[in-house]
């Protein structure tokens, strides 16, 4: 594997791998898990070049706390990717990566104006910079996203719309990885302390629990009840629950206003901030969750 920090070098890397097939990237911004493999492994499996780019990119956090306790582990980032099979590893600076401000202020429209956006203003914004750079620096085949930041996918989706240029390339949402007793893998679960740590899984179980509870009562009250049964529990507390469609992300309010119905939700377990999903139905595709 190749570790590579400037983008010259990494345009020139890529416009030979270019040349003998397909480009997949991952982007992450590092302290990587068996999330983050598993998108290298979907990636691996069906492209010739395989980059992953490990950079915490600043324009994304609007709580300078978070930024400043986001985990990084660059020297075992590269070896787990190494063994995960990427070719690339792009580790860039923030001066590489943003030589002049970037002041780009991007009309993500409805998908980013719900759940996360207002709760984070200006982060899918910081998002759009930074996924936007890495796809005009790599030129990829198919990038690889995790379902955990499912709203994330849909911003990315429009991004790609709204700039243009990037004929061909796929976006590819993938499931979430999650630990045996259910909790999303996330980079801040770090974070948790071990009482913590017991108790997080109260959100995938709480959602999975729903899915059954949504059968026979209503969106509202199924909503309520997933976020009064986890603010019950120890350290926890719900920043939101929204039901959504899932392709616009606006929240529903009866089950029948959609064909895909995704819960999203954003917790607090002490000061870590935690985000899962599940989806309740999806009848646009055949590979209903």
């Amino acid at each position: 594997m190749k570790i590579i920090r400037t983008v010259s070098e990494l345009k020139s890397a890529l416009a030979e791998a270019r040349s003998h097939g397909t480009v997949g990237l991952v982007p992450t911004m590092g302290a990587l898990h068996d999330g983050h493999l598993s998108l290298v492994a979907k990636a691996r499996a069906a492209n010739d070049t395989v980059v992953v780019s490990v950079f915490v990119n600043p324009t994304q956090f609007n709580n300078p706390a978070d930024l400043a306790t986001y985990p990084r582990t660059e020297e075992a980032d590269c070896r787990l990717l190494e063994g995960a099979g990427a070719d690339i590893a792009f580790i860039p600076t923030v001066d590489e990566m943003y030589p002049q401000e970037d002041t780009r202020v991007f009309d993500l429209g409805p998908v980013a104006d719900v759940m996360e956006g207002p709760m984070r203003p200006g982060h899918f914004n910081g998002v759009a910079q930074v996924v936007s750079k890495l796809f005009d620096f790599t030129r990829p085949t198919r990038a690889y996203f995790g379902e955990k930041d499912f709203q994330q996918i849909a911003v990315i989706r429009r991004m790609v719309e709204l700039q243009g240029g990037y004929d061909g390339l796929e976006i590819v949402s993938c499931p979430i990885k999650r630990h045996s007793d259910g909790l999303a893998m996330s980079s801040r679960n770090v974070r948790l302390s071990s009482e913590q740590r017991e108790v997080a899984p109260c959100i995938s179980l709480t959602l999975k629990a729903s899915v059954n509870m949504a059968r026979e009562r209503s969106l509202e009250e199924t909503r309520r009840w997933v976020t009064d049964t986890i603010d019950r529990f120890p350290f926890m507390k719900v920043e939101y629950y929204e039901i959504v469609d899932g392709l616009t992300m606006q929240p529903v309010k009866n089950w029948e206003d959609t064909e895909y119905c995704v819960g999203c939700i954003t917790a607090y377990c002490g000061e870590v901030r935690l985000i899962d999903n599940i989806t309740y139905f999806n009848h646009t595709t055949s590979d209903a969750k």
